[in-house]
């Protein structure tokens, strides 16, 4: 990845980044669910989806939405790599709390250049994960595949290992944090509450219920006792 021929800029970055993120589960991203996940209007993501698909970074698929291409899969992994590498020098060697740098990394990953985010890599000692789980993508563009379900997949009783936490709602990782909860800790899934609304966990060692809210729940990846 690095030594791309050419910068582009921070609002085809932050396309590219969300179809990828879109499209891990799914085969194509709809315009929708573009247009919700960068919060613009679908008019705008119908313009920047052609001007992509038109520089080869994106493929329309008919009725479905947009895919990335390898060229455009190439460079989503790369903005990826530096937000993650970023978040994760952040709070180890900057002291930032993990709630606090979702934010920041997103403004500095379209100006850092890939020689200080390599240097930052190496210093880390070329982390895997970042702080809330994620896989960091390799310099030659290589990711793991978490192939895992969600909290929101589980049922009441189900124990199992967090493994990723959504890194941008802060107010959820500060109520996980406050509990210890995090990648590699071990939850149990409470009966669900009065109002029915998201979930109650127990974490391991610790009586009193924890509230997830269901949005949030979708976002968590767990890992069940017969996970590889």
């Amino acid at each position: 990845m690095p030594g791309s021929p050419h910068r582009l800029s921070p609002s085809v970055e932050d396309y590219l980044k969300a179809v990828f993120a879109l499209t891990r589960r799914e085969e194509a991203a709809s315009t929708s669910a573009l247009a919700e996940a960068l919060a613009v209007q679908p008019s705008s993501v119908t313009g920047m989806v052609k001007r992509l698909a038109g520089e080869g970074l994106l493929e329309h698929v008919p009725y479905r939405g947009v895919s990335l291409t390898a060229v455009g899969q190439r460079e989503a992994l790369r903005i990826l790599r530096r937000h993650r590498v970023l978040e994760t020098y952040l709070t180890e060697r900057l002291g930032f709390a993990w709630d606090d740098v979702h934010d920041e990394a997103e403004r500095l990953e379209h100006a850092a250049s890939d020689r200080l985010i390599e240097a930052m890599a190496a210093a880390l000692g070329h982390p895997s994960h970042d702080p809330h789980g994620a896989p960091i993508p390799t310099a030659s563009g290589e990711i793991e595949v978490m192939d895992l379900p969600t909290l929101a997949q589980c049922a009441p009783g189900d124990t199992v290992t967090v493994r990723a936490v959504p890194d941008e709602d802060g107010e959820a990782l500060r109520a996980m944090e406050s509990r210890g909860v995090g990648p590699g800790v071990m939850v149990t899934v409470g009966p669900p509450p009065a109002d029915g609304e998201g979930m109650v966990l127990r974490v391991d060692g610790d009586e009193r219920p924890l509230a997830v809210a269901r949005e949030v729940a979708h976002r968590i990846l767990v890992a069940r006792d017969d996970t590889p």
